[in-house]
């Protein structure tokens, strides 16, 4: 084995991701803002059930286009996690169509909830009045400025990716763990605007 393939081998972990100073630091850096985002998103689900437990609290009834934009956010995470692998395999087309289908659906999803957000307020349902739905404009205005973030990020990565994918896989990796936080959170925030009644609310609470 020549030096080169041996730092080569070194530098890189099984996953194909170089384990250099940069990798890490960017890991460690994601893991801590995902640890801060899900503890301002914890507050927000905390304060929500606690206000929906009031006895002025009424349901809304959530527009269809919340399950479209949910579709099109599960179809962006799979096709970046997709890219990470296509990114570690001869030929670099198939990395690149997964990239950017990814970024066309984390784009899809932002349009999806404007156009439910549209719905909700044709239908006289306004920031202020309802806690249900003040806090459904505000949870999702968190979560879409945070996935707005990530498609920064995305822009970012899919820039340094697209001339060889396989020198990038660790950003793409990052890419698509940040994607799949941003489902979980949103898969959390879906159900809970869709089934925390202000009886179910009201029952955690203990003031029923």
């Amino acid at each position: 084995m020549s030096a080169a393939t041996a730092l080569s081998a070194r530098g890189a972990d099984r996953g194909g991701r170089p384990r250099d100073a940069h990798a890490s630091a960017a890991s460690i850096g994601l893991w801590v803002f995902m640890g801060v985002a899900t503890a301002l998103f914890s507050l927000f689900i905390v304060a929500y059930v606690v206000r929906m437990s009031g006895d002025d609290s009424m349901t809304i009834a959530l527009p269809w286009q919340l399950w479209l934009s949910s579709a099109l956010l599960v179809a962006g995470s799979v096709a970046l996690q997709w890219a990470g692998g296509a990114s570690r395999r001869p030929g670099p087309m198939r990395a690149r169509r997964l990239l950017l289908a990814g970024g066309l659906c984390a784009v899809g999803f932002l349009g999806a909830q404007l156009w439910a957000w549209q719905a909700l307020l044709s239908a006289q349902v306004m920031p202020a009045g309802n806690p249900a739905g003040s806090f459904f404009y505000l949870l999702t205005a968190m979560h879409g400025l945070h996935l707005a973030g990530g498609l920064v990020g995305w822009a970012w990565m899919a820039n340094a990716a697209w001339p060889d994918p396989a020198r990038a896989a660790w950003r793409i990796a990052l890419c698509a763990r940040y994607w799949h936080f941003m489902l979980a959170v949103w898969l959390v925030l879906f159900a809970l605007l869709g089934w925390v009644t202000p009886e179910v609310a009201r029952f955690i609470c203990g003031t029923s």
